[in-house]
Parts: structure tokens; sequence; C-alpha cells
């Protein structure tokens, strides 16, 4: 399995290939395997009533003693007034809908977290998340242990399943979920008893369909779209029983595991087709992107950012400022805008569009989720106007808030509430500005800037700070917030801000960008080809059936899985000829843009840095002379592979906890890695134009590389996660000089990215298979 650290995949990281010194592998204890046994099972089914009779008992056991925490005395008067809360029965109910960014929620989520994060010992967390987990609120729960088992030293490598397969509901439409959760296994192994009668009225349903030419029979597939596979294929929509065969990307790796197909082999797999939601009544353009707003992953790895830096985290208390928390949420939040505007031009879409509260909203976004009680999300129609429908007060306070940061930057200076001078005309100072922007715990303005992001939420979402029985939003929560277009509208408003702050940034001169005695001679780069794929994403929490027990011990016989298209892109590889004049250590790093606007015209560099996404970043040791190596996308370190499903993690687990098994700690892909699939937008079927930029430049960081486990660990407040301490996205965190830009240790590269249709096979001919899935094409990907 690859290996990979924490970062964004379009903010790029490091990569380790050149490295010599690779982390030592580890395998769990007993006790490290009783604690992630323990993390699995407390999450299983969330929703529904504890049935670990363990887990129960200790529950029952909770008592508050001050004696039993360790944390700043401050702390504890968070602690008392949650508890106060807790007695006089006004917390959160469960079943009820939870906003991390309603603030009511809010307050009471932290309060929940302190009691996880600052427990003295494993006995006290463990008593408290048991606690927690019969008499809280379902969402409240989940992200409070989430936040405690990132942030605490002494749960490294520990993990909890992926956020998607805790809560799929907030993942996958409405339609796909009331299906899962009718699921019922006793019903569907009476199914093959009608298999006959069902299979014959499926082909006199689709009769119409069928036309016969030259003694071939043909599909009539006008009505059918490309994410509708299981049509092509002859499917209907109900579960299908797949045998022990999942679908990713890395499968071929497990199939050749012995232990692996022993440990699944009991395990009766079901999967349904899911589709995303672009069936709407109104619908828009915007909705040809859904399959990428919309991506799983694409949508967690949002997530796990604002909870490795979430933002009411103290910044010298969980060690994030060494990480330069506010450059780095301002380099994300730029990366993920330039990684959208991408495939938006696969689409002939330009800019992204300027959000004002005085225009109206041109394209309305229907989510079709529900919550995991059964409500619904509420939706925005086109043409919305927020100035008419909005709290007016939230609003002024919005624009309030960024006319006083732009008067900041004008000014060049920014006094704090304790006297002290910050001079905004350093490109240092990006880290305060970043720290307001995110309304974080570190800004230098407790009053003024705190709270802006979570009431520019409230507003979006339509509530006020004193709500505590909130409506569905895909506002409220990181993890739903990205599947919206008007998310990107609102968050380029967020960067904008960053790229005024640069106006007054003096650009790189020639001199500081210039390498001595090295050149990039040249890259080659390899066919860049896109295709869709299939996934299964496991959603076993939706099971509605009986849990069964044998001796005490839980029996997980059963997964079910949501089958779903998505994007994803062959291998390619890098190239790199580098001259040098000596042996050095240094960094490289490539970045992706667009080379042309969605009219054809060709974008300057000026005006175009703002698009390059960072696809890769490494540290290297040049020879002497000529140096020629290549670079692998599968190498770029701060991308992860397909993550092991919870249903397969649990199965090791418990094989290595009965001393059957060595579970090594990196078994499963860490949390804050970015998808290696989703590193290049889809493309066009005669080549979307496209170009890579390449940077060399000297390795001076004071600390060593690559100097954590970042096997299991994603280093989070560690300080050296990062390659180097130069700036995030350098040499495109500044403006250009045209003029002054350009020298031998960099290079361009005019590419084209490819789009193969994956299921073109279908469309046309007759499908033997029907009624059954054909892995072969699968395997030519």
């Amino acid at each position: 399995m690859k290996i990979t650290i924490a970062l964004l995949a379009i903010i790029g990281l490091v990569a380790v290939s050149a490295y010599p010194h690779k982390p030592e592998k580890k395998y769990a204890s007993k006790d490290f395997l009783a604690k992630q046994k323990f993390f699995f099972e407390i999450v299983y089914r969330v929703e529904d009533p504890l049935m670990f009779e363990e887990y129960i008992k200790l529950g029952k056991t909770f008592t508050y003693d001050k004696s039993d925490y360790v944390h700043p005395e401050q702390r504890s008067v968070y602690m008392e007034k949650f508890y106060n809360a807790y007695k006089y029965g006004v917390t959160l109910p469960k079943g009820e809908f939870f906003g991390s960014l309603a603030f009511t929620h809010f307050e009471q989520m932290y309060g929940l977290f302190d009691f996880f994060y600052y427990a003295k010992n494993w006995e006290v967390f463990q008593r408290n998340v048991c606690w927690a987990r019969m008499h809280f609120n379902e969402g409240m729960f989940v992200q409070a242990l989430t936040l405690a088992v990132i942030h605490r030293d002494d749960f490294e490598g520990l993990m909890l399943p992926a956020i998607y397969e805790i809560f799929p509901q907030y993942f996958f439409n409405s339609k796909f979920v009331y299906e899962a959760e009718k699921f019922d296994y006793d019903v569907w192994s009476k199914y093959i008893m009608y298999e006959k009668e069902y299979k014959d009225f499926m082909y006199k349903d689709y009769s119409q369909y069928f036309k016969k030419f030259d003694n071939y029979e043909y599909f009539y597939t006008k009505d059918f779209k490309m994410w509708q596979w299981w049509k092509l294929m002859g499917l209907g929509e109900h579960w299908y029983a797949e045998g022990h065969h999942m679908e990713r990307d890395n499968m071929y790796m497990f199939n050749k595991d012995s232990t692996y197909l022993d440990v699944m082999k009991n395990v009766n797999m079901f999967y349904m087709p899911v589709d995303y939601t672009r069936d709407v009544y109104f619908f828009n353009k915007e909705s040809e992107l859904s399959y990428f707003t919309e991506d799983v992953e694409w949508n967690s790895f949002w997530y796990y950012f604002n909870m490795d830096y979430f933002p009411y985290l103290d910044g010298d208390d969980f060690g994030l400022k060494k990480d330069r928390r506010g450059e780095y949420y301002f380099y994300v939040v730029r990366q993920m805008l330039a990684r959208y505007y991408m495939e938006r031009l696969s689409h002939g879409f330009g800019e992204i569009p300027e959000f004002s509260f005085f225009t109206e909203v041109e394209y309305g976004y229907d989510p079709q989720l529900i919550n995991y009680n059964g409500v619904g999300y509420s939706y925005r129609k086109n043409y919305y106007e927020y100035e008419t429908y909005g709290n007016f007060d939230y609003m002024y306070y919005i624009i309030n808030f960024f006319t006083r940061v732009e008067e900041i930057i004008t000014q060049g200076y920014f006094k704090t509430y304790d006297g002290k001078m910050i001079d905004m005309r350093k490109p240092e100072s990006i880290e305060y500005l970043g720290d307001i922007m995110q309304g974080n715990y570190d800004n230098y303005d407790k009053y003024f800037a705190t709270f802006w992001y979570m009431y520019a939420h409230m507003y979006f979402a339509h509530i006020d700070d004193t709500e505590f029985y909130v409506h569905p939003n895909v506002f409220l929560n990181y993890e739903t917030m990205m599947r919206d277009p008007m998310f990107y509208m609102i968050y380029k408003k967020i960067t904008d801000v960053f790229f005024q702050f640069y106006e007054y940034i003096e650009p790189y001169t020639h001199k500081e960008l210039y390498f001595p005695g090295v050149e990039i001679e040249s890259v080659k780069v390899s066919d860049l080809v896109t295709y869709f794929d299939l996934f299964d994403f496991d959603v076993t929490n939706l099971l509605n059936d009986k849990m069964t027990f044998v001796d005490g011990h839980f029996v997980w016989d059963k997964t079910l899985l949501a089958r779903q298209m998505r994007l994803n892109h062959k291998d390619f590889d890098f190239e790199y000829t580098i001259k040098s004049d000596k042996d050095q250590k240094v960094v490289v790093r490539a970045f992706l843009g667009p080379k042309y606007d969605e009219y054809g015209r060709v974008l300057s560099l000026k005006d175009n840095r703002e698009n390059f996404v960072e696809v890769d970043e490494f540290y290297y040791e040049l020879k002497s002379g000529v140096n020629t190596f290549k670079r692998s996308s599968k190498d770029f370190y701060w991308t992860t592979d397909d993550r092991t499903t919870y249903t397969e993690l649990y199965k090791f687990v418990m094989l290595a906890y009965e001393g059957k098994y060595e579970f090594p700690l990196d078994y499963s892909e860490p949390h804050c890695g970015f998808p290696d699939r989703l590193v290049l937008p889809r493309g066009w079927e005669k080549g979307m134009p496209m170009q890579f930029f390449f940077f060399v430049y000297p390795f001076t960081a004071s600390y060593e590389p690559y100097s954590y486990n970042y096997n299991y660990s994603c280093g989070v407040g560690s300080g050296v996660r990062h390659i180097d301490e130069k700036p995030f996205g350098y040499p495109f965190d500044r403006e250009i000089d045209e003029f002054e830009f350009f020298v031998p240790n960099m290079y361009f590269k005019d590419v084209k990215i490819y789009y193969e249709d994956t299921f073109e096979k279908y469309y046309g001919f007759k499908y033997d298979k029907f009624g059954t899935f054909d892995h072969s094409y699968y395997y030519n990907h």
C-alpha cells in the first residue's frame, strides 16, 4: 500500500523517493489493538442504541471528578457548563440534526470534546466516550470524538472509520439511503426463488429498447446517461450479491493476499448502484459538475482538513501555530478553488461566478440529502435572493467584516487589542491575515474576527445564534458544504482578500529565484488519461438488521456497499533531466495549470498564477553532472490510494487481536491525504491543453525532512509536516513580474489531458451478461 501524509492534493507536500531514510515499519501491540477495536465498535451504527454490553456498563459508571482531567484551569469552566446542561436535560437530543457551525451546537460539542481530550488516561477516556455514546447527540458525539482521536498525542496511529462510513447519509442521496435502510437480508435471500420470473419480466419490460439489425441486438440508449452505468448493463436498482469482490483502484493488491481472502470469505457482500444528485426539477448547467462537487473523497478531504486545523483550537496548546495554520488555510482554500476551476474548464465553463449579497444567485442547488433522523436538507431555487430572505443583521456583519479587513490591508498595518502593531507589508504577515479569515482562535482580534466565519455560514443556512433545533443545511457542516456550487463563489471572495494583500508585496526578483549552477534541461511527461471507474463505498452503518453476538463477541458477517462511478486517471510519470555543477540538496516542485481560458485565449502567467495547483513537492539530492530520474504519480507524497474499508479493517483488527496476525500501523491510508485519482481534471476526448510548471531550488530547512512517521501519522502540530519553510505555493505565492521571473531552474511543459469513455462499448451493442456486473472492463485500466 502506498504510504502518504496529510496534505492536500492540491496542496502539494513532499515526496520521498530520493530520501534514504524510510520510517521503520511498525506493528500494533495488544493494547493498541484493544483500543482500535473499541473505536471501530463504538461508532458502529452510531444512530442506533449502543448494543455492546461491556461498553454499556462503562457508560453507566460516569462521574464528573476534576481529578480525572489534566487541563488548563479555564477549560474546567466549559466542562462544568456542559455537565450542568446534561444534568438539567438541555443538551442537544439524540436524533436531532447537528450543525458544527450552528453556534449553540458548537458550544456543546466543544464542551464534550474537553471531556475526551483532557481525560488523564485511557480508562477515563473510554468511560467518557461510552457515556457520551449513550446520552448525547450522534453528530455532536462523532465530531468531538474525531477531534480527540486526531489531536491527542497518545493516540498516534489510532483511527476511526472514514466519516463517510460513519455517516453515509452526508455523502449519498436520499433515495439510496432509504433503500439501504430498508435492506433485509432474509427478504433478499428469497429473491432467488423468483429470479427466472424477474428476469423474464425485465426482458419484457425492456423490449421497447431493443432493435434488430443484421441479427444483432442493440440497446436503445438515447435516454441513458453516462453515470447510469447499471442500466447499460441491464441491471435494476435493487441490491445485488457480489460474492467477495469489491471494486476499487488497488483491489488487485488485496486479491493477492491469502490472509485477506481468508478473512473476507465469510462476509456476505451486497452492492447497490448510486447516482449523483442530478435529476432535479430545476436542473441547471452547474449540475454537470456534480460528479466532482459531490465526490465522496473530495468532500471528506475538506472535512478532515477542518478537523486537523479546527478553527477554535488554541494554536499554542495544540501546536497548530508551528504548522503556520493561517497561511496554510489560505493555501488550501486557494488550491481547492484552482482545482475546481480546472474542472469547470474541462466542461467549457469559465471563471467561478462572483458572489454578491445584492444580486441573485443564478444557479440553485438541491442536495437531495437526508439527516440520519430522516429529515431532508433544505435547497435553494434558481435565481435566489439572499438580500430578500437572509438575516439583515448577519448580512451587514459580514459586509462590515470584509470592509474592515480591506481597510487593514490598504492601511498597511493592523493594531491588535493589546496595542501591538503588525506590519501588513511583510510577506510573513499572511499568517495573521489567514488567522483572521479563518476566524480561528489565534487571530489578534477576538471580538472582531473569531466568530465571523461561523456567522457567515449561519447566514447562508438561514439560522441565527440562538436557535437550538435547526433544519439541515449543507453550509452547517464541513463534510457537506462543498457539494453546493455557491460554496466556491463564497470562498472565492475569501481568497480575493489574500490576493489583495499580495498586491502590496514585492514580486520575487530574478536574483531571489535563480539557483546558480542548476538547470532543468527537460521534463518528459507520459500520457495523461482520465476515465470513470467504479468504486464500492462501505455503507454498512446503514444496516437495519439485528446485530449478532456469539459468546459475547460481535459477528460482522455482512457488508453493504454503495457502488458509484468516480473520476480517475491512469498513472503517469515525470522524467526529469536536471544539470548541477555540484552535489547538493534540493526541493523540486511541480504545478499543473490551465493554458487557455474558456474562450481559447492564452492566459498570461501574471493572471494565471492563481489557477496553478501544486501536484508534487519532494526532496532530492542532486549529483554533480546530469541527473536523470523518474517520478510516478503514485509517488506523490501527499496523495492517497483507495482506503481500506471499515469492514476490512475491523476484520483484520480482530484477527490480530486474537493473535493470528500482525497488524501493521500503516494498514490504511492516513485520514489527511488527498485522493490521488483527483489530481487531474477530466479533460477532453480530443485532448484538453494544459501546462506543467517545474521549479528546483535549494533545500534550506532548519529540520530534517520527513522527520516524523508519515506511514500512519498526519504530523499535525509537529511543525515538520511540510518539506521546508518556504511559503506555501512558492514561487506562485506572490504576484509575478514576467521580466524577472524566468530562470534556468524553471521549466514549462505543454501537455494535453485525454478523457476516455470507459462505458462506450456498452452504448451500441448487446450486453451478454444481462443482470450481472461485468468486471472485465475494469482491468483495462
